[in-house]
């Protein structure tokens, strides 16, 4: 027998989910009024604390201000936004949908780093691999933003920059998960080490499938860590 699990989410929660989804798509364009609270109230048949309360989150994530006396109105595009769900990666799904981001963009900036590296980028890159400090978050970053300087695509490191950002504590509790985990460690540190091999022989091909590794196993880390904690 198929029993599906009840959830417990906040129905505030769900109008915000809803309300932040019409925002995102274009449902709702930038500088347009939302409806009165009435008038959310009624489309999704929800009391009035509940469509409050979801428009103080949407306000915390800075997707609406509020005017007082006027009412809410759809903040202008930031870029720096699009990830912002990811911050704390609080769910599986966040996690999935961040890594498949992570796993088209980055397989090829890995390639294309391969064909437009300079001798000065695999210096650096060399360096922050054999100079291992006592943040392993830092070194993991700084790792990835050299590979995206040696592609010298500017878009490409603020992606980088931004990513690194929004899921910065997420990584810091990944790196606290696995240290002791020699295992992982090591699986981490050959990674790495491919991924620059393959960039400095400028062997694009295998740069995109070491990347793809890399990515797919801290991925599957993150999941199990979520798992543990929960």
């Amino acid at each position: 027998m198929l029993i599906e699990k009840i959830s417990t989410k906040k129905v505030s929660d769900t109008v915000s989910e809803q309300i932040e989804k019409m925002i995102l798509d274009g449902s709702i364009p930038a500088g347009e009024k939302l409806p009165s609270v009435r008038e959310l109230c009624e489309r999704f048949g929800v009391g009035r604390s509940a469509v409050r309360d979801a428009i103080t989150v949407l306000k915390g994530k800075g997707l609406v201000k509020v005017k007082q006396g006027e009412g809410t109105y759809v903040s202008k595009y930031d870029s720096s936004k699009i990830f912002s769900k990811a911050v704390m990666l609080p769910n599986a799904n966040d996690i999935t949908e961040l890594f498949q981001v992570r796993k088209i963009v980055e397989t090829g900036m890995a390639e294309m780093a391969a064909c437009n590296r300079s001798e000065k980028d695999l210096t650096l890159m060399k360096k922050i691999l054999t100079t291992q400090t006592d943040a392993p978050w830092e070194d993991d970053y700084q790792f990835h933003l050299s590979i995206a300087k040696a592609t010298g695509n500017s878009l490409l490191i603020q992606f980088v920059q931004v990513i690194s950002t929004t899921i910065k504590n997420a990584m810091i509790d990944f790196h606290q998960f696995i240290k002791c985990d020699s295992e992982a460690i090591e699986t981490i540190a050959l990674h790495h080490k491919h991924i620059f091999e393959s960039i400095s022989s400028g062997t694009s091909n295998l740069s995109n499938e070491y990347m793809l590794q890399h990515l797919t196993f801290v991925e599957s880390i993150l999941h199990k860590s979520l798992h543990q904690r929960k």
